[in-house]
């Protein structure tokens, strides 16, 4: 896509990985850094910081060791998952009267809270970061110099779990993807009650119009609960891979004034499948985190590829596009996302993708070229300019090479053409699985066409779009 995920996960946008951290978003289609993310820019200031009470809350022990929570907290045994997508298309947000007439006790007092903050938003969490650095400074390390683009993380991650808190299923693959992310920041079970305190701290100071004893009791509930499952989560992770892996770049090519293809070989075997996306932090940033997604099917040499577009104030894309060279080492988080292929499917699929969310829709052909499918492939490849088509030559291949593989490109030289509505004069598209990736708007615009085109929500994939939903890598 044009700006890495939370759209595909080529992004170098503002993501985040929940309450500890501050990285890009997940691939699929990542959204771009706002000037505001540049260096130095909304750090708060001394005189911002609101003052600290007193006494500070000691009620939220999560412990320290895995402990099974599936009775009270997680998925029970053997409950089947939604299918792989975005939260917003496995589970359809609950609004209004029967939302309410649905939700646990906790639940309302947790959304209540929500709602009376909402206005207020960047006062409660700049007050929240104020007050865990003041009492715990030794936290400040875990996250990015500049805090302009952390601060609605924790918010986001907050109201997705409302959203979500009693829809165990959902809620429980999202902490602990969550808690999985936070390892490469260094994150120990002994955090997890700071940052509650702080939290509880700060949500009483603000959401006065509803704040009281249940209210509090529901939170250090909820609170207690996301944070074993995530502390969980990380536990049983590092038994199986590291917090993150080393890897050194072996190609750069500039194919574009402002889009490069990155080729690294990391330290260890690292394994994922085609369509997923990486955290990537390079060690001109410390701390800041982007998701790409790899353009390429897993590989015998174990090579790694993305493709990455510089976006405006982008730290960390204009840092691989113009200043990384071979033999320049970069840090890799574990991959993530559910943007991959069922090859247990034999029907037809399409695919949509915009600027350098061609990425993940390569690395998919390439994966059912290599399982030996013939089930039809139609890809999309849109850009502003031909010159923007900065891969088409390699898909062309592709097509040459394998007679069931269909590429077409939309070129919207004047704004008027867009790559979802191309494929209206196509089809019928009704028993295919759709793929979406790229920039945030042609992500929504996509879902629309397809849904107009008559693919059921269910068969329609991409990776999170933070416009849509909060995801944490």
């Amino acid at each position: 896509m044009d700006a890495p995920t939370t759209t595909s996960a080529n992004n170098d946008g503002a993501g985040g990985d929940g309450w500890f951290t501050s990285h890009d978003r997940p691939a699929g289609a990542p959204s771009s850094e706002s000037p505001a993310g540049a260096p130095g820019g909304g750090q708060e200031t001394p005189q911002d910081r609101p003052p600290v009470p007193a006494e500070p809350l000691q009620r939220i022990r999560p412990t320290a060791e895995p402990t099974r929570l599936h009775a009270a907290t997680q998925a029970p045994l053997g409950v089947q998952h939604p299918a792989p997508g975005t939260f917003e298309q496995r589970v359809p947000p609950q609004r209004g009267a029967q939302q309410t007439r649905n939700a646990s006790p906790d639940a309302i007092r947790i959304r209540g809270t929500m709602a009376e903050i909402g206005p207020i938003a960047d006062r409660v969490t700049s007050y929240f970061y104020a007050l865990l650095f003041v009492r715990h400074p030794e936290l400040r390390s875990l996250f990015p110099a500049a805090m302009d683009t952390q601060r609605d993380r924790l918010l986001k991650a907050l109201l997705t779990a409302a959203e979500h808190i009693d829809n165990k299923p959902v809620l429980v693959e999202y902490l602990q993807n969550l808690g999985r992310g936070h390892r490469k920041y260094g994150t120990r079970p002994e955090y997890y009650p700071a940052v509650g305190e702080c939290l509880i701290g700060a949500l009483s100071k603000y959401a006065t119009g509803i704040w009281d004893r249940e209210t509090e009791a529901a939170w250090v509930r909820t609170y207690t609960t996301m944070s074993q499952v995530m502390i969980d989560a990380a536990a049983k992770d590092e038994l199986r891979a590291p917090a993150w892996w080393h890897a050194e770049i072996v190609a750069h090519d500039l194919r574009t004034a402002h889009i490069a293809v990155v080729t690294v070989r990391p330290d260890q075997p690292y394994p994922f499948l085609a369509g997923q996306y990486t955290s990537l932090e390079t060690p001109w940033w410390p701390r800041v985190w982007r998701h790409y997604s790899f353009a390429s099917a897993p590989r015998s040499d174990g090579l790694l590829t993305f493709h990455v577009k510089g976006v405006p104030a982008g730290w960390v894309s204009n840092s691989l596009v113009h200043r990384a060279r071979p033999g320049d080492v970069v840090r890799l988080g574990p991959p993530g996302g559910s943007m991959t292929v069922d090859h247990t499917r034999d029907n037809g699929l399409l695919c949509l993708g915009g600027g350098t969310g061609i990425a993940p829709i390569k690395a998919m052909v390439e994966d059912i070229a290599e399982h030996g499918s013939r089930r039809p492939v139609e890809v999309f490849y849109g850009a502003r300019t031909e010159h923007d088509l900065y891969d088409i030559g390699t898909l062309l291949r592709l097509q040459q090479s394998h007679p069931w593989l269909a590429v077409r490109t939309v070129v919207d030289r004047q704004a008027r053409l867009q790559l979802p509505d191309a494929i209206r004069g196509y089809g019928p598209w009704t028993e295919c699985d759709a793929y979406v990736s790229g920039p945030p708007g042609m992500i929504r615009n996509g879902i629309t066409a397809l849904r107009d085109a008559g693919i059921p929500a269910h068969r329609i994939r991409h990776d999170s779009v933070e416009e849509l939903v909060v995801v944490g890598d």
